[in-house]
């Protein structure tokens, strides 16, 4: 084309204009093609030098948005948190306040006229130029998951102190005590004694509130042994003031017996002309054996809308939305009839609607339902959505969203399904040199003649002739499901940026697909689930030209990790594995971690109950037949996995001569958080890949 145009508007230009235009054309070739190809993959230091959005606000007019945002150092090898101001148009992005502690958790009150804020566990306040105002006073304990009343008179939260303990100079004294003792041995006589990565200590989590006219704290669940919100199953969601301020709402769990129980309920409590150091009456009003939790107030009060689950000790059954009336005392669920599981719950602002999340196939979809005849509109289908806010003349939904090319920046759509948009692009100018392809998926037969959907990502500069190795991942949970997502951890980009194309697939147990579809991993970890990925492996070989047979990989964490063992034990199709975090003895992980009831159900059981079943998907059963390369990666303070899988892992391979790595991270859990961790993590495993590759 541009030949044909030199040559005809060569008869019309003398010899120094011709000379200038071909200098121009070829000048612009020039950039143009260092600009195609000044874009790079993805790297490790890219993927840290991201900015992380978290929680977020709309201003009472809907003119601005405030939100955190973490920002990490490789060389510090850490992260900082500070707050952002953004108009609700884009336009004006500003940093709001940034200090050498981390800042968080921002929220307009007084009318948008200022914003409240935490720092160093203390809520805190600034006016919109952000100057620090009105602090309160501290509270020894500290705050975290601040909700203020409708009338902003008061607040509640979450505070760690000690049971006994009635006054926050007691909870000072006896960590004095403990902090100074030269003996750190503690003796315990019940189990949940540690969770996720931390001990948990001779400290509950307690509901307090602050009383902005009286100036005083006061402990709601004083003398209480249960932590509000639960230790597990829980969030800051899990407690809401009604719309006069007068009654809160909060889930706990009373059971003896922690290890074992997913029981969480919802209770109410009145907290008006409440006094100090003495306890608060409650009453439990939700009635499932299940997981209740997130209560959320209608706004004209009638309503407290729940999530619930039917079965007792099964942490993924489906959340369906209850709503209690108030006046009746009765209640209603009014998801029954749909195989959708409800996450976060937003009430309309005339109490006629509910806005939700769910996971729907590979997205986390928004949804309305109807409160009165029950009919579900699907708002916004292809997002990743979560952190749901509805404006103030209740027209804008606004929400954080992700894709696999960018993390989470705030999105809005009006409640009307119009005027999806954009607000932040928080790292533009960094995404503006990366080349990403987006996620495809197809669909493949499973277990039973039962469709299983899998993404597939191609390699940065793909090229459609040639041959690229494969990555297989493999997710957790297992009930959970691979996304169109930014995951900052396992991310698909950083595994597709070296030259592979990555196929990750939703097998059973995967939600988003129907609760059936998840149900069918339980009591069958090795059986219908193991089968859907090795189809869809054979399907992704058999129909992608550019996959390079010779050279597949696989890898996955905690379940994914599992299946990493399961897949040494029963195949030979991949050149090597990389299992992070895996289960490797199902009877030696029972003993030791720290949710029962999720072994107890997913094994039906206890291992000497129901030995058999243990034993059948046991990867450690099957050691015999181990030849597959492994590297294997743990952190030391994983309390979910604990280290000592890996530690018998990799002891089983090396004795039976299999080629194996042991990557040990002395400061980390069941994820890789640090930084530099993060850095050697990535590197360690594509040199893995590239060691065994095929040549």
């Amino acid at each position: 084309m541009t030949i044909i145009f030199v040559v005809l508007i060569t008869n019309y230009l003398g010899k120094k204009e011709m000379k200038k235009l071909l200098f121009f054309i070829l000048l612009t070739i020039v950039n143009f093609n260092h600009f195609a190809q000044s874009k790079h993959a993805i790297t490790v230091d890219d993927l840290w030098n991201m900015k992380r959005i978290g929680s977020f606000d709309i201003s009472h007019d809907g003119s601005k948005i405030i939100f955190d945002a973490t920002t990490y150092s490789m060389g510090e090898n850490k992260g900082n948190t500070d707050i952002y101001i953004v108009n609700t148009d884009g336009t004006n992005l500003k940093l709001f306040i940034d200090e050498e502690k981390s800042v968080s958790s921002p929220q307009f009150i007084n009318n948008g006229k200022t914003v409240a804020y935490l720092v160093d566990g203390q809520l805190r306040f600034a006016d919109l130029t952000g100057k620090r105002i009105n602090k309160i006073p501290s509270l020894y304990s500290g705050i975290g998951g601040v909700e203020f009343s409708k009338d902003e008179n008061k607040i509640i939260f979450s505070s760690n102190v000690y049971a006994s303990c009635k006054t926050q100079e007691c909870n000072k004294q006896k960590d004095s005590v403990r902090i100074n003792s030269k003996v750190k041995a503690e003796i315990f006589t019940g189990l949940m004694y540690r969770h996720w990565n931390k001990w948990r200590g001779p400290k509950t989590s307690h509901l307090f509130t602050y009383d902005f006219k009286t100036k005083k704290y006061t402990d709601l669940t004083l003398n209480g042994k249960y932590d509000v919100p639960p230790i597990a199953l829980g969030s800051s969601n899990d407690y809401s003031f009604s719309p006069d301020g007068h009654e809160v709402a909060f889930t706990m769990n009373q059971s003896d017996f922690l290890a074992t129980s997913t029981n969480n309920d919802i209770f109410i409590m009145n907290i008006e002309n409440i006094k100090q150091n003495e306890p608060v009456s409650f009453a439990k009003i939700s009635t499932s054996k299940g997981n209740d939790n997130q209560p959320v107030y209608s706004p004209d009060g009638l309503y407290i809308a729940y999530r619930s689950m039917k079965r007792a000790g099964f942490e993924a059954d489906k959340q369906s939305i209850i709503l209690y009336n108030r006046i009746t005392k009765t209640h209603t669920n009014i998801t029954e009839q749909y195989d959708i599981s409800a996450g976060q719950l937003v009430w309309a602002k005339d109490s006629k609607s509910i806005y939700f999340t769910a996971a729907n196939k590979i997205y986390n979809s928004i949804y309305r339902i109807d409160i009165e005849n029950k009919f579900l509109t699907l708002i916004a289908e292809k997002v990743v959505a979560s952190s749901l806010k509805l404006s103030n003349d209740g027209k804008t939904l606004y929400f954080k969203n992700q894709s696999s090319t960018y993390p989470y920046d705030i999105f809005s759509i009006n409640t009307d399904k119009t005027n999806f948009k954009r607000i932040t692009n928080i790292n533009k100018k960094l995404l503006a040199k990366i080349e990403m392809n987006p996620v495809e998926t197809f669909w493949s037969i499973g277990a039973e003649d039962t469709k299983v959907q899998s993404i597939l990502v191609k390699p940065p500069f793909f090229d459609s002739s040639k041959k690229y190795p494969l990555v297989f991942l493999i997710h957790g949970g297992p009930q959970g499901h691979w996304e169109d997502e930014f995951h900052f951890r396992w991310n698909l980009q950083m595994f597709a940026s070296q030259g592979y194309v990555v196929v990750a697939p939703n097998p059973r147990g995967s939600v988003g697909y129907g609760q059936k579809f998840t149900d069918e991993i339980s009591r069958d970890w090795g059986g219908k689930a193991y089968t859907d990925l090795m189809n869809a492996y054979d399907y992704a070989l058999a129909n992608y030209n550019f996959i390079d047979k010779k050279n597949t990989f696989a890898a996955g964490a905690s379940y994914g990790g599992y299946m990493i063992n399961w897949i040494e034990g029963h195949t030979n199709r991949f050149n090597a594995l990389v299992c992070h975090a895996g289960v490797f003895n199902l009877e030696s992980m029972y003993g030791t971690t720290e949710e029962l009831w999720f072994p107890e159900w997913e094994m039906d059981g206890t291992p000497w109950t129901n030995r058999k079943l243990y034993e059948k998907w046991s990867p450690h059963m099957f050691v015999k037949n181990f030849k597959t390369p492994m590297l294997v990666i743990h952190g030391a303070n994983d309390f979910r996995v604990p280290f000592g899988q890996a530690m018998e892992l990799f002891t089983s391979l090396q004795r039976v001569g299999v080629e194996s790595k042991l990557l040990y991270f002395p400061d980390e859990y069941h994820f890789v958080t640090k930084p530099q961790n993060a850095k050697l993590w990535w590197n360690t495993i594509y040199n893995w890949l590239n060691e065994h590759k095929s040549r």
